[in-house]
């Protein structure tokens, strides 16, 4: 086989995908992807923080039982400790989603609740469980129970009942 026809196969293998498989990364890799917590300022002068996902779960691994936190109040206290006017909305939901996800692989592989980051204790900032958690609000829903927590259900959302009561005083 020549050079020229080598090239042609193995350009053809990359097209098709024969060579290079696609190998989805795990959550523990997109947790542990090598980032840095950065400042933007954006086109209307105010500085945002993007966090990192090792950031949110060094937060979420310590949200005491018998406490809950809203996404809103942790940007917040974000914000405040990095010197922003606020965090990325976007950035911080998706490292909640891999944490979450990340926690439910590690009970897959054995470890307890009790060693994982509590990722069930984060509610909207109305007090509603998270739909894309791992099993769905349902799932949050049960181990929020477990915990003595009061749900109630308007329309389709659940909620936690008087979730402000249980705000963790959190400083980061």
């Amino acid at each position: 086989m020549t050079i020229l026809n080598t090239f042609k196969s193995l350009q053809g293998d990359i097209l098709s995908g024969a060579s290079m498989p696609y190998r989805r990364k795990s959550w523990r890799e997109k947790l542990e992807r090598k980032m840095e917590p950065k400042i933007v300022v954006c086109s209307t002068g105010k500085k945002k923080f993007v966090p990192t996902p090792m950031l949110i779960y060094s937060i979420v691994k310590n949200i005491p039982r018998g406490k809950l936190i809203t996404d809103k109040l942790l940007r917040e206290k974000l914000a405040e400790k990095y010197g922003a006017d606020f965090t990325c909305p976007l950035a911080t939901g998706w490292f909640i989603r891999i944490v979450a996800e990340y926690s439910e692989e590690e009970i897959k592989s054995g470890k307890k609740l009790s060693e994982v980051a509590p990722y069930w204790r984060i509610l909207r900032s109305n007090g509603s469980l998270y739909e894309k958690f791992p099993g769905g609000p349902e799932l949050q829903a049960e181990r929020l129970k477990r915990e003595g927590f009061e749900l109630v259900k308007r329309g389709k959302k659940i909620f936690v009942k008087n979730y402000e009561r249980y705000l963790w005083d959190i400083v980061i």
